[in-house]
C-alpha cells in the first residue's frame, strides 16, 4: 500500500511540489509495475485473489493486471523463450511476419532493436501489438479476457478519480508519467532475453546499481529468478551470490557487470539483437 499512497500524496500535491513531480510518480508507477511482477509469481501471499487486490489501483493505466499475469506466466515457458509465436513478450518478429510489414514500420522496429529506440519509440510499439492481439481475443471472446479488462476498468477508477480531484488531466497524466514508466521498464526487459539455441543461455544477468535494483526488485538478475522464479525479490540477490559461478555457465556468459550504465555504452545507438528471429519457426 505504500507505493499507491505515495502516488496519491505526489498527485494530490503536485502543486506544492512544482512540476518535478512527475519524476518521481513516474518511478513509482514503474516500481508498481514491478510489484505486480511479484504479485502474479505469489509473493507475499498464496491466495491469487489476494495479490492482485494488494496491486490495486491501476495506476500504469495501460494494461490489465490480470492480462500481465497471464501473458507473464506464459513468458516462462523456458523452452519457447524469444519465439515469435509461442512467448508472449518476445520482441522477435518471425521472417513471414517480417515480409508482411511495410518500410515505416521496418525502420521504427530497426530503431527499437537500440536501447534508444527502446525507450523512445518501443512502449507506443508494445502498446500497439498488445491493444491489437488483446481486441482480437475480445472479439473472439476468449476465455477471461473480457473480464479482465472490465476488472482493470474497476482498477482504472480510484486512478481516474484521484487525477480529477487533483486537477490532472489523464492525457497529461499518460504522457508524463504513465509513458516514461513504461520506458524505464524497457531499460530492464531491453537485455533479458536473447535468441540461444540453449535455452539457458536465452536469459541475462545485469549487475545493476541500488536505485534499478530497487526500481525492478531484482529482477535484473533475470536468469536467476527464471531458474527460481518461486522466490521472492528480497532472495535473488543472495541466491545470484550463491550461484554465480553456475549461472554464467549454464548462460554462456550472458551478463552485463557494469550495470545499466554498461548496457547504454554497448547498445544507445547499436541493435542489440536483429529484427527477425534468427531460427527457424513454426505457427503453433
Amino acid at each position: 500500500m505504500a507505493c499507491p499512497l505515495a502516488w496519491l500524496g505526489l498527485v494530490l500535491g503536485h502543486d506544492l511540489i512544482g512540476p518535478v513531480w512527475v519524476v518521481p510518480a513516474a518511478l513509482l508507477v514503474t516500481l508498481h509495475s514491478s510489484l505486480h511482477h511479484e504479485l502474479l509469481h505469489g509473493h507475499p501471499t498464496a491466495s491469487r485473489r489476494l495479490n492482485e487486490a494488494l496491486g490495486f489501483p491501476a495506476l500504469g493505466l495501460f494494461v490489465p493486471y490480470r492480462r500481465f499475469r497471464a501473458l507473464h506466466i506464459a513468458h516462462h515457458r523456458d523452452e519457447r523463450l524469444t519465439d515469435p509465436y509461442d512467448d508472449p513478450e518476445s520482441w522477435y518478429l518471425s521472417a513471414d511476419a517480417w515480409q508482411r510489414t511495410g518500410p515505416v514500420t521496418r525502420a521504427l522496429l530497426r530503431l527499437n532493436a537500440t536501447l534508444a529506440g527502446r525507450v523512445t519509440v518501443g512502449p507506443a510499439l508494445a502498446l500497439a501489438g498488445f491493444w491489437r492481439s488483446e481486441l482480437r481475443l475480445v472479439r473472439a471472446d476468449a476465455p477471461g479476457v473480457r473480464r479482465a479488462w472490465c476488472v482493470h476498468a474497476l482498477a482504472l477508477v480510484p486512478v481516474l478519480c484521484a487525477l480529477g480531484v487533483a486537477g490532472v488531466p489523464v492525457l497529461f497524466y499518460a504522457a508524463v508519467v504513465a509513458c516514461p514508466a513504461m520506458s524505464v521498464l524497457m531499460v530492464r526487459t531491453f537485455v533479458e532475453h536473447r535468441a540461444a539455441p540453449a535455452v539457458a543461455e536465452r536469459t541475462c544477468v545485469v549487475e545493476a546499481g541500488a536505485l534499478a535494483s530497487l526500481l525492478f526488485l531484482n529482477n535484473n538478475l533475470h536468469a536467476v529468478h527464471h531458474r527460481e522464479p518461486w522466490r521472492c525479490w528480497f532472495e535473488l540477490p543472495a541466491r545470484w551470490r550463491a550461484t554465480r559461478a553456475q549461472v554464467l555457465a549454464e548462460n554462456g556468459a550472458n551478463h552485463v557487470a557494469d550495470g545499466y550504465a554498461g548496457v547504454a555504452r554497448r547498445w544507445l545507438l547499436r541493435g542489440r539483437e536483429p529484427v527477425v528471429h534468427p531460427f527457424p519457426h513454426s505457427p503453433r
